[in-house]
């Protein structure tokens, strides 16, 4: 183990298919408004977590919820979870704001998302 431990899940990302409608359900849901809200991305800051509507699916192609891991440094997370018996399906790459995300495929077939702010 290289210690580079997880800061926990602070982020989640749901596939929708009705933008709108998801947009209400979350609203009520959480009890805020959304922070961001564009029509290919609707995101709530909530108790500390972030949770984003993707409207289907968006250019991940997401066919169901992905949790993000939020750690200190994302490629030498990908490299020890890797090692132990994940495959990339999404490489690092910069989302905007500093932000790095990649997407990983446990051997079950589980989507697993790492996430670093620089």
């Amino acid at each position: 183990m290289t210690g580079s431990a997880t800061q926990g899940i602070k982020t989640v990302l749901h596939p929708v298919s009705d933008l709108a409608t998801a947009k209400a359900v979350f609203t009520a849901l959480l009890g805020v408004p959304p922070q961001t809200d564009e029509p290919y991305y609707v995101g709530f800051e909530a108790a500390g977590q972030h949770i984003g509507l993707l409207p289907h699916g968006g250019p991940q192609g997401l066919t169901s919820s992905l949790a993000y891991w939020h750690v200190p440094d994302i490629e030498a997370k990908l490299a020890e979870v890797t090692a132990a018996g994940a495959t990339v399906k999404e490489p690092v790459h910069d989302v905007g704001g500093g932000r790095l995300v990649a997407t990983l495929v446990d051997p079950d077939g589980n989507l697993l998302g790492l996430l670093q702010d620089r």
